[in-house]
């Protein structure tokens, strides 16, 4: 039977925190009556991440959950999309592993899209900054200002946070844009929305809770190196053409 909304989370070396995440995510699900399945990705993690997974979603047996397993580590964008492929239902949610955005905040982005308002939602930490809770330490927190004028710069988006893991979307419309996704790493939010504008889809920045969780994997100095990689290369792949559907 097809699902209401899927919940896609990626994972990578979570095994010490994924439990209680994965515990929140089950228990709203359960306690909400949504009609809800949970999909957790493991890329290719080193530790037994996708056995603690499995042993965590066997606590809910009321409930569809799988945990999908990449061989590989292959980037947190390629674990998403491989979430998202296999998501049966008609909206799908992506949520970070460690609930920075807490699970609660996911009728905000799956109500406008369930109404028909729009195509893809994705929280916001920029737009209300009275919702954070936690900060990041004040240096990242101010690289993370400075990196979304970058984004915006370059990709011409003019979204004030495209990195919040948290976005929601219309699967029969954003499903076939999957194909001509390339990047796989860091960059691959902006990709998603970048993609997403091209072909018209109706988008929208709703501003969210949020709270900085100890044990990000995100390195500053590696990730900018990244992220300006990756926004050159949307830049070619949109003169180039290859965001085009076949």
């Amino acid at each position: 039977m097809t699902k209401e909304l899927s919940i896609v989370v990626p994972a990578f070396n979570e095994s010490t925190r994924i439990v209680p995440s994965l515990a929140k995510i089950l228990g709203y699900i359960r306690d909400n009556g949504v009609d809800a399945e949970l999909i957790v990705v493991d890329d290719g993690s080193t530790d037994d991440t996708a056995d603690v997974a499995r042993k965590a979603s066997a606590e809910f047996p009321d409930i569809q959950a799988q945990v999908i397993r990449n061989e590989q580590n292959r980037g947190k964008g390629f674990a998403v999309k491989t979430g998202l492929l296999a998501a049966a239902a008609d909206i799908a949610l992506f949520s970070d592993a460690d609930l920075s955005t807490p699970i609660e905040e996911a009728e905000k982005l799956v109500l406008p899209i369930r109404n028909g308002e729009m195509d893809l939602t994705f929280g916001s930490r920029a737009l209300d900054r009275s919702l954070i809770g936690t900060h990041q330490p004040w240096r990242r927190e101010q690289g993370g200002k400075v990196m979304n004028f970058v984004i915006r710069m370059m990709s011409g988006l003019e979204f004030a946070d495209t990195q919040c893991g948290f976005k929601a979307f219309n699967m029969k419309k954003f499903r076939p844009l999957l194909d001509v996704m390339t990047v796989d790493r860091f960059g691959f939010d902006v990709e998603f929305l970048f993609v997403a504008r091209y072909h018209g889809l109706r988008l929208a920045e709703i501003p969210v809770r949020w709270n900085d969780v100890a044990g990000s994997k995100v390195s500053v100095l590696r990730d900018t190196r990244r992220m300006f990689s990756e926004l050159a290369l949307i830049r070619r792949n949109a003169k180039n053409g290859l965001y085009d559907l076949k």
